[in-house]
């Protein structure tokens, strides 16, 4: 659970986050979306890979990133089990 407030700890990363809500991008995609380095974005999307936010899987020469919602549903319920 470390590793997934790590993740969400960071703007850039929660912004990408919102990106792969609408659509599945490769890097280039969602590089194209911000000013900074493609290797930055590189290292932004591998903290969100061990924190099991997003998962990539190979299409031709390209890595496509998609939202794992599972995470986000068990954080959720983690959230909510808080309150009783």
């Amino acid at each position: 659970m470390n590793a997934l407030f790590k993740a969400l700890n960071d703007q850039t990363r929660r912004q990408i986050i919102e990106l792969l809500k609408y659509k599945d991008m490769n890097a280039g995609e969602i590089a194209d979306e911000f000013k900074i380095s493609k290797p930055s974005i590189s290292h932004h999307l591998d903290i969100l890979k061990r924190a099991d936010l997003i998962t990539g899987e190979k299409k031709g020469q390209f890595i496509e990133y998609s939202l794992n919602t599972s995470i986000l549903e068990d954080l959720i319920s983690w959230i909510l089990s808080l309150k009783n």
